[in-house]
C-alpha cells in the first residue's frame, strides 16, 4: 500500500504527463495548488513533458523541489493515436502481487479525490470538483479537477495572486508523532513553521492558522487584529474544521541524502554484488511498524563490527551537520558569537569565509575591548587588508595589540632598560609618571623632568630650599611639597616656577591633586586647600593633633590620616570635620578613598574599611604582621603592601582576603611600593627586586628587576607603571647602588 496521498501501489511513481492538479498537489512535497496548476498549464503549452527537468520551466519549481520529489515522479511520453497509455513500471524486485495496471490506480485515486478536502493553504470553496487523472475519459488531457459552472480564468488568476502574497516555498505535512498525538505540522521547505492541524472527534482536522509575516495585521472572527508572527495557541478560536487530511509519504533518510543540493552522488560499496535476499529483506523491513524498525535496528547494531559502525557514522553524521551561524540573521549570529571568548572567536574566524566576516565585526570587538578595559580603538595610518574583501577592525586590532603587550609583560624578552641618572647619591623620595613624562623628586632639593622615550633629562626644577618629599602631576603641571614648608607649582615644559604656596609651618608631607585644586597635609597637623591657577589658599582644615601623613581628595570631600591614630572626613567648603573615624591603635600611614569607601592602613598591622557617609567601620582586615606602607584600590579590589614582605589582595565589600602573594619567590624584605592593573600586580621591595604577579590567581610570574646589590643595600624605592612602561627609582643608603631611574618598555612593534 502507498502512503496516504500517494500515487498508487507501493513503489509506483506519478507520471507528470498524466497527473491532474489534485494528484500533483497531494502526492508531491513542496508543490501546492498554485504550482500544480502551473505544471498542468506548462504541459499543455509544451504538448507534454519530455523529461523531469522540463518542470524547471514552471514558475515556482526549483532544483531543490525537483530533487526532493525525484523518487516520486516519472515522465513518460504521451501516447500517440496508435496506442493506449502504458502501465506504470514496477521497481526491480517487486513481486507480481504488488503490480497493478495504471487504469485501476487511476480509478482508485478518483474515488479518493472525490472525498478530498481543500488544501491547507486554500480557502474553502462552495463547490466540489471531480478530479480527472491518467485515463482522462473526457479527453481533458490531464488538466486536473473539472471547473465549476461560471468559473473563469480571471477568478483563477485572482486566487493565484492571493496565494502568491503568502510567499511560501511549499509545504510538507508530518504524520502522527511518536507520542501518537493527532497533530499535523505544516511547514515550508525553509523550515519556518506555518500552522498546525489537530484531528477532531469526527475524523476532521481543526486548522490553527498562523498570521502571515509580511502583513501588518489580520483580523480574527471577532474583529480583533492578530499580531504578525505570533503562533496561535492550541485550541484557539481562530481555526476551522477541515475534512480528513491525507499526509504526504514519509520522507526516508535516502530522500534526505539525495536531496542534498551540491553534494556528490551517494557512496556505493564498490565491487560487491548485492545478495539475492537483499530485496526481500528490505521489503520485510518496510512492512514493519516504527517501533519494530527501531528494535530491528538496535539488534542489527549489536551485531555489527566496529568498522561497520564507523561506516554508518560516516554516512549519517554529515546529514545532520548544520552551519547554524550562517542560517541565522546577521544580528542573531553576532549575538551568539558575542558569548565566545576572544581566543575562541579567533578560532571561529578560521571556519569559513562567512564566519570570518562575522568575526571581524567592529562592534563585536568593541564589546570585547570594553570587557578588558580598552577604551579606544587603534586606527592605523594604513589600514591593512587581510585578504581581498577583508579588513582589520580597529577594535580588534586594539584588542590584539593589548594581548601582545600583556604577553610581553608576562613572558616577553626583557629588553635592556633605559638608565636615567641625575640625582647623584641622594634618595628619590617621590616619583610621577604620565604619558611620556617622568618627574622624580629627591632630598637634594630638586625635581627632574625626564623623557620616557629618549631617557633624557628635559628640565631640572630648582627652587626649594629643603628636600622634596611629596609631588603630584597633571599634564605639564607639577606640584611639589618640601621640608622648607612650601608648595611650588611648576611648568614642566619650561621648568618655570609658576607659584610658591606659603602657609604651612612644617614639612609638607603629603598632597592630592584634583582638577585645579590640591590639598596638602603637613607635620603641623593641618591641611590646606589651594587653587593652583591663582596660587591662593582657599581653606584651612584644623582638627588633627599630630602630623598628617596621608590625604585623599575627590573634589567634594577631603579624607586625612594622621599620627594621632585617627582618620578624619572633611567638608572643605565649610572647613568642618564631618566624621572622625576612630579604631586604629597606632599611626595611620596610608589611605585610599573612592567616594564611598575609605580604606586606612596603620602601624597597628590592621586595615580598616569605613563608610564615608555614616562613618561606620565596615570591615577590619587582619593578616599583615607589620606596617601597611602602601595600598591601591580599584572598584572593590584592594591590594596592600606591608613591611612584613607580603602583599595581600582583598575584597572590601566582603572583607575577605582573596590572595596572599607569597611563596618561594616572595620578597625577602619590606614592600616599598605597588601598583596593579586588571591582570597583574607589580611590587617593589627593599630587597632590590621588582616582581610581577597574577592578580586573579596570586601566582608569581617573574622578576622584572633584580639588582645585583639586592640584599646588600640595593633598594627599589618607588615604581610607577603605565600600560606599556615601568619606571623604577633605585639606589641605596650605603653606597652599594647608584641612584637612578630604570625604564622598561613592553610595547609592541606596529609595523
Amino acid at each position: 500500500m502507498s502512503g496516504p496521498g500517494g500515487p498508487g501501489p507501493a513503489g509506483a511513481k506519478l507520471d507528470i504527463n498524466r497527473a491532474g492538479v489534485a494528484e500533483l498537489e497531494g502526492a508531491l512535497s513542496g508543490i501546492g495548488r498554485r504550482r500544480a496548476r502551473g505544471i498542468v498549464r506548462k504541459r499543455e503549452e509544451l504538448k507534454g513533458f519530455t523529461c523531469l527537468d522540463d518542470l524547471l520551466h514552471v514558475k515556482g519549481i526549483t532544483t531543490r523541489i525537483l530533487e526532493l520529489n525525484s523518487q516520486r515522479m516519472t515522465c513518460r511520453r504521451c501516447p500517440g493515436p496508435e496506442g493506449p497509455p502504458r502501465a506504470s513500471p514496477t521497481p526491480l524486485g517487486d513481486s507480481e502481487d504488488h503490480r497493478a495496471p495504471a487504469p485501476q490506480v487511476v480509478a482508485e485515486e478518483e474515488e479518493e479525490e472525490e472525498e478530498e478536502a481543500p488544501g491547507p493553504w486554500e480557502p474553502e470553496r462552495p463547490w466540489k470538483g471531480t478530479p480527472r487523472s491518467g485515463a482522462d475519459p473526457d479527453g481533458s488531457g490531464g488538466r486536473g479537477p473539472q471547473e465549476p459552472p461560471g468559473s473563469t480564468r480571471e477568478q483563477e488568476e485572482e486566487e493565484e495572486e492571493e496565494e502568491e502574497e503568502e510567499e511560501e516555498e511549499g509545504s510538507c505535512c508530518s504524520e502522527e508523532g511518536e507520542d501518537s498525538s493527532n497533530v499535523y505540522l505544516y511547514y515550508t521547505l525553509g523550515e519556518r513553521w506555518i500552522d498546525y492541524l489537530q484531528r477532531t472527534g469526527d475524523g476532521g482536522l481543526l486548522r490553527h492558522l498562523r498570521p502571515k509575516m509580511k502583513r501588518k495585521s489580520e483580523n480574527g472572527p471577532d474583529g480583533r487584529a492578530l499580531s504578525p508572527g505570533k503562533k496561535l495557541c492550541k485550541g484557539s478560536d481562530y481555526g476551522r474544521t477541515l475534512g480528513p487530511c491525507t499526509p504526504s509519504p514519509t520522507t526516508t533518510f535516502g530522500d534526505l541524502r539525495n536531496a542534498k543540493v551540491g553534494q556528490a552522488r551517494r557512496r556505493r560499496i564498490p565491487s560487491v554484488a548485492p545478495p539475492p535476499e537483499l530485496q526481500d529483506w528490505l521489503r520485510t523491513f518496510q512492512r514493519w511498524s516504527g517501533p519494530e524498525k527501531l528494535l530491528a535496528l538496535d539488534e542489527l547494531i549489536d551485531r555489527c563490527e566496529p568498522a561497520q559502525i564507523k561506516y554508518m557514522m560516516q554516512v549519517i553524521e554529515p546529514q545532520f551537520q548544520r552551519d547554524f551561524i550562517s542560517l541565522l540573521p546577521k544580528e542573531l549570529a553576532l549575538y551568539v558569537l558575542s558569548f565566545l571568548e576572544p581566543r575562541d572567536l579567533l578560532r571561529a574566524a578560521q571556519t569559513c569565509r562567512y564566519w570570518r566576516v562575522l568575526a571581524e565585526d567592529n562592534l563585536l570587538w568593541r564589546e570585547k575591548c570594553r570587557e578588558e578595559g580598552i577604551e579606544e580603538p587603534l586606527h592605523l595610518r594604513k589600514r591593512r587588508l587581510l585578504s581581498p574583501g577583508f579588513m582589520y577592525s580597529p577594535w580588534k586590532f586594539a584588542f590584539l595589540r593589548q594581548h601582545r603587550i600583556d604577553m610581553n609583560w608576562r613572558s616577553g624578552e626583557l629588553r635592556p632598560p633605559k638608565v636615567l641618572k641625575g640625582h647623584d647619591d641622594h634618595v628619590i623620595t617621590c616619583l610621577q609618571f604620565c604619558g611620556n613624562r617622568i618627574v622624580s623628586g629627591s632630598d637634594d632639593n630638586t625635581l627632574k623632568v625626564w623623557s620616557a622615550v629618549t631617557g633624557e633629562c628635559v628640565q631640572t626644577l630648582v627652587g626649594h630650599t629643603g628636600g622634596v618629599w611629596s609631588s603630584q602631576m597633571r599634564d605639564s603641571v607639577v606640584i611639589s611639597g618640601s621640608t622648607d614648608r612650601t608648595l611650588k607649582v611648576w611648568n614642566a615644559d619650561s621648568g618655570e616656577c609658576v607659584h610658591t604656596l606659603y602657609g604651612h609651618t612644617s614639612t609638607v608631607r603629603c598632597m592630592h591633586l584634583h582638577g585645579n585644586r590640591v590639598v596638602s597635609g603637613s607635620r603641623d597637623a593641618t591641611l590646606r586647600l589651594w587653587d593652583i591657577e591663582t596660587g591662593q589658599c582657599l581653606h584651612v582644615l584644623m582638627g588633627h593633633v599630630a602630623a598628617v601623613r596621608c590625604v585623599q581628595y575627590d573634589g567634594h570631600k577631603v579624607v586625612s590620616g594622621a599620627y594621632d591614630y585617627t582618620v578624619k572626613v572633611w567638608d572643605p567648603e565649610s572647613e568642618s570635620c564631618t566624621h572622625t573615624l576612630q579604631g586604629h591603635t597606632n599611626r595611620v600611614y596610608s589611605l585610599q578613598f573612592d567616594g564611598t569607601h575609605i580604606v586606612s592602613g596603620s602601624l597597628d598591622t590592621s586595615i580598616r574599611v569605613w563608610d564615608v557617609e555614616s562613618g561606620n567601620c565596615l570591615h577590619t582586615l587582619m593578616g599583615h604582621q607589620s606596617l601597611t606602607s602602601g595600598m591601591e584600590l580599584r572598584d572593590n579590589i584592594l591590594v596592600s603592601g606591608n613591611a612584613d614582605s607580603t602583599v595581600k589582595i582583598w575584597d572590601i565589600k566582603t572583607g575577605q582576603c582573596l590572595q596572599t602573594l607569597q611563596g618561594p619567590s616572595k620578597h625577602q624584605s619590606a614592600v616599598t611600593c605597588l601598583q596593579f592593573s586588571s591582570k597583574f600586580v607589580v611590587t617593589s621591595s627593599d630587597d632590590g627586586t621588582v616582581k610581577l604577579w597574577d592578580l586573579k590567581t596570586g601566582e608569581f610570574v617573574r622578576n622584572l628587576v633584580a639588582l645585583e646589590s639586592g640584599g646588600s643595600g640595593g633598594v627599589v624605592w618607588r615604581i610607577r607603571a603605565s600600560n606599556t612602561k615601568l619606571v623604577c627609582a633605585v639606589g641605596s643608603r650605603n653606597g652599594t647602588e647608584e641612584t637612578k631611574l630604570l625604564v622598561l618598555d613592553f610595547d609592541v612593534d606596529l609595523k
